[in-house]
């Protein structure tokens, strides 16, 4: 049965509860002693340790980068900002946000799917994660600022470095005609690079601020019912984690 056919309680009895964090509560797991997923799991353990101090200074080195060409293309768009394109720029932001949403899914579902945690420099640094957070779903909501978002703060670097390149270097005329297809990149790499972020809160089940949760309410980013879904087995469906739309 396909998962999004199941009612409310099946959905519930196959998934693991967001607010226990060993998700044993349910069905057969409540009369085992092993774990079945969750932090205490042997699986989730052993990936959890192949995160390394490389690989958090790869992270802290592309947030700090990517914020920083964030400021400065916004900055130009700001300055460069025209009311002529208008009926351009807004349908190019809302593509952005479409196509991030659907790039989210395809990844999801790609290191979902295919490879291992063993294929040299990408299994370790970028399957790891898809891997363990089937085992332990709630991992992401103990990781910090810099772990939850600097894989995807490395996505967007060359794009917001090559539009800032041609905020230096072309014509205003140039730029006038791009713009709109500037502000489509922009926003799209804004919400690239907030895809796990919001992944995260669709994880996190208390103390997340009003604003969120309203997003969420609105479907504006990931809900977090609706991306409960993904999280029963066998994992085959509602892929994007951005807006959850697409």
């Amino acid at each position: 049965m396909a998962a999004s056919l199941l009612s409310e309680t099946e959905i519930r009895h196959r998934s693991m509860a967001e607010e226990d964090p060993n998700g044993n509560e349910h069905g057969a797991a409540a009369r085992s002693a092993a774990p079945r997923w969750g932090p205490q799991h042997a699986g989730a353990r052993r990936l959890a340790r192949l995160y390394s101090p490389g690989k958090r200074l790869q992270e802290w080195v592309c947030v700090v980068l990517c914020l920083f060409l964030f400021i400065v293309n916004f900055s130009f768009l700001l300055f460069h900002f025209s009311t002529v394109h208008i009926y351009k720029i807004v349908p190019g932001i809302i593509l952005g946000i479409v196509t991030a949403d659907f790039a989210s899914g395809m990844v999801h579902w790609g290191a979902d799917t295919w490879g291992s945690v063993d294929i040299p420099v990408i299994g370790k640094a970028f399957i790891r994660p898809f891997r363990e957070h089937h085992i332990d779903p709630t991992a992401i909501t103990r990781h910090d600022f810099i772990e939850t978002n600097g894989d995807n703060c490395m996505i967007p670097i060359l794009p917001l470095t090559h539009m800032a390149y041609k905020f230096l270097t072309h014509t205003p005329e140039a730029l006038a005609a791009s713009y709109p297809w500037e502000c489509y990149v922009f926003a799209l790499a804004v919400f690239v690079t907030l895809t796990n972020q919001i992944h995260k809160w669709s994880h996190s089940y208390f103390g997340l601020p009003r604003w969120v949760t309203l997003l969420q309410d609105w479907h504006l980013v990931l809900p977090r019912k609706h991306h409960r879904i993904h999280h029963v087995s066998p994992h085959e469906t509602y892929y994007c984690i951005t807006t959850g739309k697409t």
